[in-house]
């Protein structure tokens, strides 16, 4: 027993210095990420054609037979010489080129953190592309803070407003502030089963009033405006501050919808404004997408008839700020942080 009780109090010292040095790393992990520059990166572009071309080429050298293997790779040569040497003089003579799409991924999380990336990416494909080229953005996201998805669809506009052909394609969620940025685009394509719409406002919080009370803790909230804080995590709120935070969600689903009714006037608004999100079938028969189609298919197609570019932002990274990455991301997701929302409103 004097064994046991001597091992279990070694475990919890272990413990407790694990914890320690947990909150320290994320300690430092903050203060890092806070200090960091923003403009730490540089943007990477990877030809489709390349890619789409050499799986294409090894899986044929497998299944077809030699002779003929080397006999359609000998022509597709040929081919090529002869298009690049095509545009190589419509260059020099100012001709017509071939159009050129270049693809942009959005991942999008609560905060629309991925912002950062897609306005460096926007910046770039604008300092070259013209309107008979096209930008496509493939979006993942079930939305989140309004200002953070608001600031992405104005990245999206930049594009629509030098007149460059803009799509997006969703292959799983794009619902409230992704539907937000995906709404701006000329046209929107999806899976079958993706889903879209959810144009609504939500805003949940947590209020320890009554337990602090009963635990003899007062919290004073003190403001100079009548509404500068109307509802409060510790404080006492009111039947006032509560109509006054609900009319602010109201006034944002109004802005919401306004904006989705300018950038895509073909839908119903008061239909598709209830919250709701469809699959891409419905979605298709409520206007919220123009076809159904992966994005897969859609740049393969692409691929067939013009250049084809995926274009990225990479954020440079030293060793230890990669480690320190990879440290707090385990960590939130160890802790449950990676799931916690902060106040509102969202649209989400």
């Amino acid at each position: 027993m004097e064994f046991l009780s001597e091992y279990g109090l070694f475990l919890a010292k272990t413990a407790t210095l694990l914890i320690s040095i947990m909150i320290i790393v994320v300690f430092l992990i903050s203060v890092g990420q806070r200090t960091r520059r923003a403009d730490h990166g540089h943007i990477e572009v990877r030809s489709l054609n390349d890619n789409m071309e050499n799986i294409t080429r090894t899986l044929k050298h497998m299944v077809q037979h030699p002779d003929v293997f080397k006999q359609e790779q000998k022509q597709h040569k040929k081919t090529l010489k002869q298009t690049q040497k095509s545009e190589k003089v419509a260059s020099k003579t100012g001709g017509e080129r071939r159009s050129r799409v270049y693809v942009v991924e959005f991942e999008g999380d609560i905060h629309a953190s991925a912002v950062k990336h897609l306005r460096e990416e926007v910046t770039a494909i604008l300092s070259v592309a013209e309107p008979i080229d096209e930008v496509v953005v493939k979006i993942e996201s079930p939305g989140g803070h309004v200002h953070g998805y608001g600031l992405a669809a104005s990245q999206l506009r930049r594009i629509v407003d030098k007149e460059v052909p803009l799509t997006v394609s969703v292959d799983k969620v794009a619902a409230s502030g992704g539907y937000m940025m995906a709404c701006i685009a000329n046209r929107i394509i999806a899976a079958p089963f993706a889903l879209l719409g959810s144009i609504g406002v939500i805003a949940q919080i947590p209020n320890f009033h009554r337990f602090l009370k009963n635990h003899d803790v007062d919290v004073e909230v003190l403001t100079a405006g009548e509404f500068k804080r109307t509802l409060t995590l510790f404080g006492e709120n009111t039947d006032k501050g509560r109509e006054k935070f609900l009319a602010d969600l109201e006034d944002v689903h109004a802005l919401f919808k306004e904006f989705v009714s300018e950038n895509r006037p073909v839908v119903e608004i008061d239909t598709v404004s209830t919250g709701e999100a469809w699959y891409g079938r419905r979605a298709l028969d409520h206007k919220l997408i123009d076809e159904l189609k992966t994005s897969d298919e859609y740049l393969y197609d692409k691929c067939e008839e013009c250049d084809v570019y995926q274009v990225r932002h990479i954020e440079d990274k030293n060793r230890l700020d990669r480690i320190l990455d990879r440290t707090h991301t385990m960590l939130m997701r160890l802790t449950g942080r990676d799931k916690l929302e902060a106040p509102g409103p969202y649209i989400y």
